[in-house]
């Protein structure tokens, strides 16, 4: 069965945030911390992960990513500190 994940990435001193959704977690970081990623994470060295959500549904996870790419910065900060107080790269 598929799993799917919705993730924040964040650059060294967590100014930017990036979100978006993968099936496969482990090659989309190696993809992020290579720099293979053309565009923004790139541009910004966007690549320390800090905050993932799974689930066994795509359509859930295309409206998660699109429901938390409309919130505002405090009210991503505050979820990113829900799981991850001290922002640390999670291991993955």
């Amino acid at each position: 069965m598929e799993k799917y994940y919705v993730y924040i990435l964040t650059n060294w001193n967590n100014k930017v945030m990036y979100i978006g959704i993968t099936n496969n977690i482990h090659r989309r970081m190696e993809e992020h911390k290579n720099g293979n990623c053309e565009g923004f994470t790139k541009k910004y060295k966007v690549n320390k992960l800090v905050y993932l959500e799974e689930t066994k549904d795509v359509k859930v996870a295309i409206e998660r990513e699109k429901q938390l790419k409309k919130w505002n910065r405090a009210k991503k900060n505050a979820l990113v500190e829900s799981m991850n107080p001290q922002w640390n790269d999670i291991t993955w």
